[in-house]
């Protein structure tokens, strides 16, 4: 449930701020804004909530998963996941194609994660954080919005700023 509420927090959030603007935002800073508290919310909180519970408390974790517990895997996972919080702030302070950066590897790492539950699902395992809410909406659906999210902020970048379009 944890990446549902991440991602309402940061849309909540976003709204706040766009409907609370001094200034006049562009379409493309309006867009921004949202993409901007998604990464943090989604990949900053949600990386280093799951780095706590995976480095943390491994075995209730892999039980809900639905893995063997005592695996050192579990360390893996939860640096992995570490590295995409760490990310996920550090776009705050670093724009442009460092989002993209951070979207696109986070992308790919939770659609992997994705597969490798529909894997497990085939073979029986539909423990809570293998199947339903977290692989629909935490491992496919959120990074997708994500992802088309920063295409478009990207692409409307470039049509409100001629000199991108020269690139």
């Amino acid at each position: 449930m944890f990446p549902v509420a991440f991602f309402a927090i940061g849309l909540i959030s976003a709204l706040i701020r766009v409907l609370t603007s001094k200034k006049q935002l562009s379409g493309a800073d309006k867009t921004g804004i949202f993409l901007l508290y998604l990464i943090v919310m989604c990949i900053g909180v949600e990386g280093l909530f799951a780095f706590s519970g995976h480095a943390f408390e491994p075995n209730i974790i892999a039980e809900q998963i639905g893995w063997p517990t005592g695996s050192p895997f579990q360390f893996e996972i939860a640096i992995a996941n570490l590295s995409y919080g760490i990310l996920g702030f550090l776009c705050i302070k670093f724009r442009g194609m460092f989002w993209a950066a951070t979207v696109i590897g986070n992308s790919i790492f939770l659609w992997g994660a994705a597969y490798g539950h529909f894997v497990q699902m085939a073979k029986g395992d539909t423990s809570p954080y293998n199947s339903g809410i977290f692989l629909y909406a935490g491992d496919i659906v959120i990074p997708l919005i994500i992802f088309i999210l920063m295409i478009l902020y990207f692409s409307k970048k470039k049509s409100e700023d001629p000199k991108l379009s020269q690139n």
